[in-house]
């Protein structure tokens, strides 16, 4: 296929609609692009969920929303919205997707080669980037840029928190007398879920070894509920709850605390762009595909891979991964942080109000 040119800025559409941990992935994308381009105009299809996430974002000019849960109404009530592109990305290889891509208007829509491209995806794009092994799904991103031309580095996410921001997180945390761990208990995949009475114990463990208050993220989801359930029965030092509290207020609790310990879930990817140190808990999908991107990577548990294994980048997944993981094995990646990354941590929770709070 013809070589795009590079690309020097103009109306630039995003499709990719869901998936609210994609959606963090494609954060750096938007930035480099107004970075090397500023008066590259983004309208980003989205919907509702990652929308109130993305919302406020400096580089994003425009959020089209598409409500999933109306059905083909919600083709129809975006088609009018969808004004003429220069560029079209289409980042989402989902065939709901495929039909928004094929329903804008531009010369170019660029999407991901045909081995990828599931669902026929690769029918609904004018271009596709070039073949390429299986990497992080970051990297795979910025693909694009490299076949428009745009530089990525420094990656940045520019997540927030937006200032007005602030004053929310302050009053949270001056509340709390000690440093905030956030423990990420649910995901939209059960196989990516950890044993709630495990959660209890580890809970006990941080308070009691490390003087943390808990808190508990998340969504409101019936295993999520329940996950809290067993958590408040047996745990001796019962956490904080602030499951299903609005994404944009999920960034300052991350963004203040001062460990993050999460599944493989959006938070998690949430906390390595506000550059939080996170200990993840990987078992059903492969972390070096969707692990924490670049960073914290010494306080990875990785249950994915069986003892000694180099298993190979690739979105295969596998079950019944997560009981392997015991709690000795997070509180020996928490010994990790401490020795690597709490100092700066602790200590920027100590000037904030109330001791515990963010910088």
């Amino acid at each position: 296929m013809k070589r795009l040119p590079p690309w020097t800025g103009g109306r630039l559409g995003i499709v990719m609609m869901s998936a609210l941990g994609d959606a963090v992935h494609v954060l750096p994308v938007i930035t480099a692009l107004k970075r090397h381009a500023p008066d590259t105009h983004i309208t980003w299809i989205l919907q509702p969920g990652p929308a109130s996430l993305v919302r406020g974002h400096p580089d994003v000019d425009e959020i089209l929303l598409f409500e999933k849960a109306k059905g083909w109404r919600a083709y129809t009530q975006l088609r009018p919205q969808l004004k003429p592109f220069d560029l079209v990305l289409a980042l989402q290889v989902y065939i709901k997707a495929g039909l928004v891509t094929a329903m804008t208007r531009a010369p170019v829509k660029l999407g991901f080669d045909r081995a990828r491209a599931r669902d026929l995806n690769w029918l609904f794009t004018t271009h596709r980037i070039p073949v390429h092994p299986p990497q992080h799904v970051q990297d795979q991103y910025f693909e694009f840029l490299t076949a428009l031309g745009v530089p990525y580095e420094p990656v940045t996410w520019n997540l927030g928190p937006w200032p007005h921001e602030r004053a929310a997180q302050r009053a949270f945390f001056e509340k709390i007398e000690r440093p905030v761990v956030t423990l990420v208990i649910g995901s939209s995949d059960p196989q990516r879920e950890w044993l709630a009475d495990r959660w209890a114990a580890l809970a006990d463990a941080l308070t009691e070894r490390y003087g943390f208050q808990t808190v508990l993220a998340g969504g409101r989801s019936p295993r999520e509920l329940e996950t809290e359930r067993v958590i408040a029965e047996r745990a001796r030092h019962r956490p904080l709850s602030t499951l299903g509290m609005p994404l944009r207020d999920m960034v300052w609790l991350l963004d203040g605390s001062a460990l993050v310990i999460s599944l493989d879930t959006a938070p998690l990817h949430m906390a390595v762009a506000l550059d939080r140190p996170v200990i993840a808990l990987s078992g059903a999908w492969n972390p070096k595909r969707t692990g924490p991107y670049r960073r914290f990577h010494d306080l990875l548990v990785d249950a994915y891979g069986d003892p000694g294994e180099d298993y190979p980048i690739s979105p295969a997944r596998r079950r019944d991964r997560m009981p392997r993981i015991q709690v000795d094995d997070v509180l020996r990646r928490v010994e990790i942080w401490k020795e690597r990354y709490a100092e700066g941590r602790v200590a920027a929770a100590d000037q904030a109000p109330g001791g515990a709070g963010p910088r």
